[in-house]
């Protein structure tokens, strides 16, 4: 039995519609594998691999912040920068030793009642006055007594009877011997407090030359925290010296005002010695004792008549 021409025609375009389905199929997988060769495979994203001898927890992290401190080798604590630096501490120990030393001495032998004491002062002054007291004993007891105002005292005395501008340039002379002994240790207290800003302003100069220089020698200029120890050791130096100076000028400055007062209370006591010893006061005293004294005349009785 032959087949039909309808049938056949069926069969044929089944297969051209099969074909032509399997042609468009290839051309798209053929496009598809162009465009991937094109783009490349797709990176895949990975994370860097961190060693774990390099992964440093931080200081504050699990609580071994002093391990940390202790292990980087770098001073942190004012100790440690205090032991660092000793070779500037000697100069500022030796100082502030000297200034201690001195202002202790000086407020014991400035003290009022050992430069003008009350105890031989107001009698001398009141038997000179009274004119109990002549050259002689005079000169024993200012010699007797170990006071500066006993020292000024004497320059006046031992002028007894001359004019009244010898007496006192004498008392003057004595004086300005006296204001030199008074004075003598305070330029110790001045020198101090000049000389140890300027010990610390080395010492931070020199300091900061040499944390720069070990900076630039290890390439740590990244690192922060050398740096700042570096400067802070040099800047201790600066505080060390002012922290001397200021209490050794304060002293000064006091001690020279108490000078200045004993000095001028001494003048005032050296003058009232100086109306009484001069050639002037000695000749008006006898005149005044030696002056007779007005008495009311009687008046002339009446004649009995």
């Amino acid at each position: 039995m032959r087949p039909s021409n309808n049938s056949l025609l069926s069969v044929v375009g089944l297969r051209r519609s099969v074909m032509s389905v399997g042609v468009v199929l290839l051309v798209a997988a053929f496009v598809s594998c162009s465009h991937a060769q094109d783009t490349g495979p797709t990176p895949i994203p990975t994370q860097p691999v961190v060693d774990s001898a390099d992964a440093i927890p931080p200081p504050g992290a699990n609580g071994n912040s002093e391990t940390v401190e202790k292990s980087s080798g770098i001073p942190t604590h004012p100790v440690e920068i205090i032991e660092q630096m000793s070779g500037w501490l000697v100069p500022f120990l030796i100082a502030s030793v000297i200034s201690v030393w001195f202002t202790i001495e000086r407020v014991v032998v400035l003290r009022r009642s050992r430069v003008i004491p009350r105890s031989f002062v107001e009698p001398f002054l009141e038997d000179l006055h009274k004119g109990k007291l002549d050259s002689a004993t005079a000169i024993s007891q200012c010699r007797k007594n170990d006071s500066p105002v006993a020292s000024v005292f004497l320059h006046g005395v031992e002028k007894w009877g001359r004019p009244c501008v010898e007496v006192e340039q004498a008392v003057i002379d004595g004086g300005e011997r006296q204001i030199g002994h008074l004075r003598r240790h305070l330029r110790v207290l001045n020198g101090v407090a000049t000389v140890t800003p300027l010990l610390g302003l080395l010492g931070t100069v020199v300091g900061m030359i040499q944390a720069f220089n070990d900076i630039a020698s290890a390439g740590a200029m990244g690192k922060a925290d050398q740096l700042a120890v570096g400067i802070a050791m040099a800047l201790l130096t600066t505080a060390f010296g002012l922290a001397i100076a200021i209490p050794s000028l304060i002293m000064y400055m006091y001690l020279s005002g108490r000078v200045e007062a004993l000095v001028m209370e001494m003048d005032e006591l050296s003058q009232k010695v100086v109306r009484q010893v001069s050639a002037e006061a000695l000749a008006a005293r006898p005149a005044a004792k030696s002056r007779p004294r007005t008495t009311p005349s009687p008046e002339p009785s009446e004649a009995v008549a």
